[in-house]
């Protein structure tokens, strides 16, 4: 093996010597190559710097004069002999002085880390002066040249160096970690040409330096890379000199480069400890399984009772009665509450029905004036508003940030694909072969272009400002803050990469790479500078800048999207991103830029109608989030007054109860409907004006949900409270009038007890944080309070006159024309009831099928479970969008297309000391920096995404102002005489009265750092000085007036977020400060918080990290449905918890099977959802079981016959009792819970009477203490007594009702037998 390298390393060596010409015949130590300038490259059109050229001299080495010794010294010490030792060079004073622009230049990027600075330095101090020049380098080509005085001259115009592979290796390794703070990318991304730092290898990162195309080069370079252990021959000896490992230090006073510039310096980081494992038992789902077993478990239970108790009621046929227990206090203290209540408004309701008209007035004139105040509401769309409570702490930090750094900036974004279009393929003279995708064409570029001269053309009209605004106005211009031009404005496309200019697109060059000569046109320069966005000059024949007309930087991953593995040029989308101020809403300067945005909108949609063949265009603005939701609600009005009609249809036709075709328009209630439509809607309008006049903002979740909420609950009252009084016949001697007090008596405790546990509900959810939410819940509470008030007084007065009309035989609606006297020949039929009475009650309750639907609703239940918890949490901001809203598509393409994810601030508050060195030494990342300091954890946290989910490290004003001030550089320098003394130098001045503001490399004095500081945030970054902070750092420094700096902020960038999931664990994944920084922070300063906002050249995503967002709905998931099993809680008070208990299990059915559908169905689990009412409503198509009727034991089937008959009329439905042909133990309950959703059948209660299709869940059976009493000549239990009545007959109410006797009974009866 040795012999084979050997072999191969002299092959290698014959083939340079044989290669290369001999223009440097004498290769020996202490001879030049060249020596001297001979004036500039004729080959070189445009450079960034001077581009002489050394004159050819294979001489020995000079003496350095004490001139050149002295500067020698600061650029090259490496190459001073010592004291003793006289100091020979090949590089005159005027090479030295060029070469110590070119270190400049190179040390404003590379200083960060020492050694790789001073590595990428030896480089060109041995190639320009080493006093061994000729060893190592090989002059390849001359030009002759004469000078002024006619003295000829060969220039040198390329030349060989050779390198032993390892000193390259090593010095490209120091630097290859180097960061750019400013950009939180590498600084080899702009010393490797179109490889970029991905690509980059030393060979290449070589090739590049020595490329005379790149603008810095002032002749070709041909970097040789000399294998370990061959020779060249022919006297070349290989450079081989120490090059400093990136973790060495240069000397005992300085430090080796920082973690977070070289790898190798990082201290163990322990991993952070993943997302858990999802909960297996074997190879099975944990929770399929465990949900699985709680359902055996419980089927199990339930048929072994089953079992037993028939096996019980086998043997003993007859059971002992129980003795029943006496009332206890609370059943006392219930019991005299509801006698109160049912008194108080049997005298109400008469008293409204004596005086309809009066009442009505009153009603109009309270609600009217109530619903006055909505021209006082105010109507929030700001999500941040909406979703985030002032008090939070993330709300809190944010008006912090607002406060000092201005809001984030606006975003406007088109992206363009071109679907269908094929790829070509190119051959590039000098960047070789690329496929082109087939929205990268020149067509379409053009057509770009055109569109973005349109709107940079484009005018809007503000009319309360009285101003035209252009975009110049109210663009974001980082390089030109204060007087910007269109030109100036930060807008980033790919066609910035020929500074949106089409001329320059349209330019072609010849172009030689060696022996191949060819064509260059716009696809090389996009090539380059996708690779190299920071490069003032590519390296072809175009000789174009790749940064954009503002001066900044355009990187591929915001400019194009849909690209494999950093394969730019295959890119399938093309997007162009304007980023706009945003000014307060209190500002003038708002409106003009809403006004410039909705013009926005209308150009680009022209564009993409007029395009719509050929590309596909998606757009946004950042008013569209919230056009498009108000435009939603505008276009939602028919679909509410559609909804309102027919539920007005259906309580007009379901109130009814007719007798006869010729009645009908007399039996209708489209007046009564009419008016409990109205009385709604008066309740949600007064509720809305109320809050409005003390102040409180609605929101359009509001105005699109509370209306239909209170319908819900009102259409339900209206129900029970008119077919009550249908159902109820009035006694003799009884007016109409008492007859309504009578039945206003019956069902309005109940009314009040549900609406009270209804209010108190809400009321609970008000304590929410979120705003919405609780606005939405005090609206909701207020309305359904002003409902039942409303319903207690107007609709009751509706009632009375509907009820003196119907009794006169007066038409419905035209109350002047009528059928002539005389009643209705018998009792009407409704169209719920029968049905519900003769096929679906005995079907449900029926000794076979009960089991059954226990069984099916406990597998429900635990099915329901199980799916409850694979529900996501999360609100993506599509749902809030119509499904006609071009911003679909928009979202759909930016998740698909965008490779990058949201930017992210880590903000610092007053109370730190920036400008001491331990207070700096905790924020940097530089070498001499802390290993704990703040941006070496952000630093840290990048290395795991998966936990952080940040992409690059922090742009860090503290590391770039430390660079700016390194003396290596000429950025900070000072005017240290004539008229301008003690002032501010730019680095492309050229005065000789600049000097350097630090002598050495050091940190700044207090003094120097609130002195320089300014000087650095508003200077503009150029050639000389990169690191300039304008543009960058301007905004990101908050001081007052004596220079305290009250708050600064460091800027990341996330990767790409796809899902409300992944912002809410990018939120909680966020990197803790260091204690570098915590041990020099004053004692009310707070760590650094998290805050997404826009970046420096436009935002990356429309979807604000709406703060508290994601956290909080899990949170208060449990505040409004807790709210609702306290709904039972007046009735815990009656008795025993064994009544309540069925509701409260069939609730949580209700709840759990809820979620569980969410999940079947996509539907994430929010800060909305937990809020919506989840309603247990004692009835089932408007019938109720008042609370006061018990449930009684259902009887089985009977054979065919009167009895059964009698069964079905009057126990199936009213829950009749049974006599003695009902076996004991077949005695069953029917419970049924009225909310949407599953029944709960229940296991047979011999205490209690049958209950119907309509237990009310607020108020579940009275105990059989307060059993009703019988009436005269009943039966009792036994015999042929009096069965139950229907729901609502009023039957043996005397003790829940002290304002009537039982006078309905024989007329009920009667009626029943029907």
């Amino acid at each position: 093996m040795l012999g084979s390298s050997a072999l191969a390393g002299a092959v290698f060596g014959a083939l340079l010597v044989l290669v290369a010409p001999s223009l440097t015949p004498m290769h020996r130590a202490g001879y030049c190559a060249f020596y001297g300038e001979c004036g500039r490259n004729p080959e070189v059109n445009m450079s960034l710097v001077p581009s002489n050229v050394p004159c050819l001299s294979n001489t020995p080495a000079r003496v350095a004069t004490r001139t050149v010794l002295n500067m020698l010294r600061s650029v090259c010490p490496e190459l001073v002999r010592g004291d003793n030792e006289t100091t020979r060079v090949c590089c005159s004073l005027g090479q030295l002085v060029a070469l110590r622009l070119s270190v400049a230049l190179s040390g404003t990027v590379l200083s960060r880390c020492p050694a790789c600075a001073r590595n990428f330095a030896n480089l060109y101090c041995n190639n320009i002066c080493s006093p061994d020049q000729s060893l190592f380098t090989n002059v390849t080509r001359i030009v002759n040249r004469t000078t002024a005085l006619g003295r000829p001259q060969l220039a040198v115009v390329e030349y060989q160096c050779f390198y032993r592979r390892d000193f390259a290796d090593a010095s490209f390794d120091s630097c290859k970690g180097v960061r750019l703070p400013a950009t939180g990318g590498y600084a080899i991304d702009t010393m490797c040409g179109r490889y970029g730092a991905r690509l980059c290898t030393t060979q290449r990162w070589l090739d590049f330096q020595g490329d005379k195309n790149n603008g810095l080069a002032p002749l070709q370079l041909d970097f040789q890379l000399v294998p370990n252990g061959t020779q060249p021959g022919d006297g070349i000896v290989p450079l081989a000199t120490k090059a400093w490992r990136c973790n060495q230090a240069l000397s005992t006073q300085e430090q080796p480069c920082s973690c977070q510039d070289c790898a190798e310096s990082c201290p163990p980081v322990v991993a952070p400890p993943g997302p858990p494992p999802p909960f297996r038992l074997g190879d099975a789902d944990g929770a399929l399984v465990l949900c699985g077993l709680l359902f055996g478990l419980l089927a199990l239970i339930f048929i072994l009772s089953l079992l037993f108790r028939s096996r019980r009621v086998k043997k003993d046929a007859t059971p002992a009665p129980v003795p029943a227990r006496a009332p206890g206090c609370a059943t006392r203290l219930g019991d005299a509450s509801h006698h109160l209540l049912a008194g108080a408004f049997c005298r109400w309701g008469t008293l409204v029905a004596l005086h309809p008209v009066v009442v009505l007035v009153v009603v109009v004139v309270v609600a009217g004036g109530l619903s006055a105040g909505l021209v006082t509401l105010q109507l929030t769309t700001d999500p941040v508003e909406l979703w985030s409570a002032p008090g939070s702490r993330a709300r809190q930090e944010k008006a912090f940030h607002d406060q000092h750094f201005g809001p984030f900036f606006r975003t406007n974004q088109v992206i363009v694909t071109a679907p269908g279009r094929p790829s070509t393929s190119y051959e590039s003279v000098v960047l070789g072969a690329k496929n082109f995708s087939g929205v990268l064409s020149e067509e379409v570029l053009r057509v770009l272009l055109e569109l973005q001269e349109q709107l940079a053309a484009t005018t809007a009209w503000a009319p309360v400002s009285g101003k035209e605004v252009t975009l110049s106005d109210i663009c974001y211009a980082p390089l030109n803050p204060t007087q910007p031009g269109l030109g100036d404005c930060c807008i980033n496309s790919v066609t910035q990469y020929f500074q949106n200019n089409s001329t320059r697109l349209a330019m072609t060059a010849t172009q030689a790479d060696g022996k191949v000569t060819g064509t260059v046109d716009w696809r090389d320069h996009l090539i380059y500078c996708v690779n190299s966005p920071l490069s003032f000059k590519d390296i072809t024949a175009l000789e174009l800048s790749c940064m954009a007309a503002y001066g900044g930087p355009v990187f591929p991953y915001i400019a194009l999207g849909g690209y494999p593995d950093s394969e730019y040029t295959q890119a399938e989308a093309l997007i162009i991103t304007y980023s706009l101020h945003n000014f307060p809403r209190h500002d003038p300067r708002h409106e003009w830029v809403l006004s410039w945005e909705q013009r926005f909108l209308e150009v680009v949609g022209d564009f993409q109608r007029a395009h719509r063949p050929n590309l596909s265009v998606t757009f946004m603005a950042e008013r569209s989030l919230e056009d498009e939701i108000n435009r939603t609600t505008g276009e939602d009005i028919p679909v509410f007054a559609i909804s309102y009609l027919v539920v007005f249809a259906y309580i007009a036709l379901a109130l009814g109860e007719y007798t006869a075709w010729r009645r009908v328009l007399v039996e209708s209630k489209v007046t009564l409907a009419l008016g409990g439509i109205a009385v709604v809607l008066g309740a949600v309008f007064a509720a809305m004006g109320v809050l409005a006049l003390l102040g409180l903002p609605s929101s359009l979740i509001i105005l699109e949900v509370v209306p239909f909420l209170v319908l819900a609950v009102g259409a339900d009252n209206i129900f029970i409270f008119v077919q009550e009084y249908q159902q109820s016949q009035r006694a003799a001697g009884e007016t109409r009038e008492q007859h309504i007090g009578r039945v206003l008596a019956q069902v309005a405790p109940s009314t009040l007890l549900c609406s009270l546990s209804e209010v108190i509900c809400f009321l609970l959810g008000a304590l929410s944080s979120m705003p919405a939410v609780r606005t939405f819940a005090l609206t909701a509470a207020l309305a359904i309070a002003f409902d039942f008030l409303l319903q207690m007084s107007g609709f009751v007065a509706l009632l009375a006159l509907d009820a003196r009309r119907q009794e006169a035989a007066r038409f419905d609606l035209c109350c002047c024309c009528g059928v002539g006297k005389g009643g209705p020949a018998g009792p009407g039929a409704g169209l719920l009831r029968p049905l519900l009475r003769r096929y679906y009650t005995p079907l449900v309750l029926h000794r076979r099928v009960r089991p059954v639907v226990v069984l099916l609703f406990l597998f429900l239940g635990c099915a329901g479970l199980y799916l409850a918890l694979q529900v996501p949490v999360g609100l993506d901001q599509e749902l809030a969008m119509p499904e006609d809203s071009y911003m679909l598509q928009y979202f759909a393409a930016l998740n698909r297309y965008l490779a990058v994810g949201v930017p992210t601030y880590f903000v610092t508050t007053g109370g730190y000391d920036f400008s001491s060195t331990n207070g700096t030494n905790g924020i940097c990342s530089s070498a001499g920096c802390d290993a704990d300091s703040l941006t070496h954890t952000i630093q840290y946290a990048t290395r795991f995404p998966n936990v952080s989910y940040l992409a690059i490290p922090a742009t860090s004003w503290v590391d770039d102002f430390l660079d700016w001030l390194n003396p290596t550089g000429r950025c900070c320098r000072i005017h240290q005489f004539g008229n301008h003394t003690g002032e501010f130098c730019p680095a492309t001045s050229d005065d000789p009265t600049c000097f350097k503001c630090l002598k050495v490399t050091r940190r700044p004095t207090v003094e120097e750092f609130e002195r320089f500081l300014p000087w650095f945030l508003h200077d503009r970054p150029t050639l000389q000085c990169a690191k300039g902070g304008l543009g960058a750092y301007d905004t990101a420094v908050s001081m007052d007036a004596n220079g305290t700096i009250l708050a600064s902020r460091f800027m990341a960038y996330q990767r790409p977020l796809r899902t409300s999931q992944e912002y809410t664990a990018a939120l909680r994944g966020c990197p803790r400060p260091g204690r570098g920084a915590h041990r020099h922070a004053a004692p009310r300063a707070r760590h650094p918080s998290r805050l997404p906002s826009l970046p420096l050249h436009g935002d990356l995503r429309l979807l604000r990290a709406v703060p508290d967002g994601g956290g909080r709905g899990a949170g208060d998931a449990g505040a409004v449905p807790g709210a609702h099993l306290r709904r039972l809680l007046p009735a815990a008070g009656h008795g025993p918890a064994a009544p309540a208990a069925p509701p409260l299990l069939t609730i949580a059915m209700i709840l759990v099977d809820t979620v569980g559908a969410m999940a079947l169905w996509d539907v994430p689990y929010n800060a909305v959802g937990p809020h919506q009412p989840c309603r247990g409503r004692g009835h089932l198509g408007g019938v109720r079981v008042p609370p006061d009727v018990r449930l009684r034991p259902q009887p089985r089937a009977q054979p065919r016959g009167p009895r059964r008959r009698r069964h079905r009329q009057h126990g199936q439905q009213g829950g009749g009792r049974g006599g003695h042909d009902q076996p004991a133990g077949h005695r069953g309950a029917g419970l049924r819970q009225g909310a949407p959703g599953p029944g709960l059948l229940l296991p047979p209660q011999p205490h209690h009477h049958a209950g119907g299709a309509g237990a009310r869940a607020a108020l579940p059976p009275r105990p059989p203490q307060l059993r009703r009493t019988q009436p005269a000549g009943g039966g009792g239990g036994h015999g042929g007594g009096t069965r139950g009545r229907g729901v609502g007959q009023g039957v043996g109410l005397a003790l829940g009702n002290p304002c009537f006797k039982d006078k309905d009974k024989d007329k009920d009866k009667d009626k029943d037998k029907d």
